[in-house]
């Protein structure tokens, strides 16, 4: 395990980089989840347990690019997968379910992971990024014997309507429907309002054209109605961490809150909303201190 200050020297060193790149020897293929075909990556031998990383609205797997070499590196299999209706899992969706229904909801998303999670051995370490922490947690409170830990990356520190503690425009939040919250929320990302390296950039306004439009409204639409966990979460008996940039959406006090009233360990960077592609030394290095906790 690297130091505190190895993490963050090798982190300041990451460059613009193409993110379309697999590490070596990463498998890719695609997972048959109850909603369709889950594109899916893989990398490690399981030495010391499983690792399952789920992206967030409007990303996808290749957002742990960086992570998964030093979570295989440390002896873990890690698998990343594009969720449903994301880039290159675009065409699972409502339609595939039996019987089918209209919109992406929680218990597609949540029927999903659970299938994720029983492909392989369990528990499982799970971080869900943005949105997929929400997710999880949901599913942590219907299933906890699947998972070993719980880490909550950048996830809103909220429940209900979540946007309604954005830094600046959270108090404006309420006026927008989903679908015009799903267009602002693309319209900053393409305009690059995050301020990412070129090749990322180029990465990600290339996505868009495989994410379906309908599960980004959909899914902003369930950040707008959390159901409150955060008891059960809490009571859940497994180490839990609340990982997180300085200069996310979400004020700072804002998750250290959350992260008391679901009693996690809360890891703060000098970083924005995606401490995985710009922090993923110290992420990774926090992660693992929490692993062993769990072990």
């Amino acid at each position: 395990m690297t130091t505190i200050d190895d993490a963050r020297e090798r982190d300041r060193a990451i460059p613009d980089l193409d993110w379309r790149a697999s590490p070596p020897e990463t498998v890719r293929d695609v997972f048959p989840a109850p909603s369709g075909g889950l594109a899916r990556v893989s990398l490690g031998s399981a030495e010391k347990g499983r690792v399952v990383l789920m992206p967030g609205v409007t990303g996808s797997k290749e957002d742990f690019a960086l992570m998964l070499p030093l979570l295989a590196d440390a002896g873990y299999r890690v698998e990343a997968f594009d969720l449903a209706g994301q880039y290159e899992s675009a065409g699972a969706g409502p339609e595939n379910l039996r019987p089918s229904r209209a919109r992406y909801d929680y218990r597609l998303f949540l029927d999903d992971l659970f299938a994720v999670l029983e492909s392989g051995t369990t528990p499982a370490h799970v971080l869900g990024y943005s949105f997929a922490g929400l997710v999880a947690q949901l599913a942590l409170t219907e299933r906890p014997e699947l998972f070993a830990s719980l880490t909550l990356l950048s996830t809103p520190p909220a429940t209900g309507q979540v946007f309604r503690g954005v830094k600046r425009i959270g108090r404006f939040s309420g006026l927008a429907s989903p679908k015009q919250g799903a267009a602002l929320l693309i319209w900053g990302i393409r305009n690059n309002l995050n301020g990412v390296p070129p090749r990322r950039l180029a990465f990600v306004r290339e996505r868009f054209g495989l994410t379906r439009r309908s599960s980004v409204d959909d899914i902003v639409r369930l950040m707008m109605a959390m159901p409150d966990v955060t008891s059960a979460v809490r009571a859940a008996e497994i180490p839990k961490l609340v990982a997180v940039g300085a200069h996310d959406l979400w004020p700072a006090e804002q998750y250290a809150a959350y992260a008391r009233r679901i009693s996690a360990r809360l890891a703060l960077y000098a970083t924005g909303h995606s401490p995985c592609e710009t922090a993923p030394h110290q992420l990774v290095r926090d992660m693992l201190a929490v692993f062993a906790q769990a072990e």
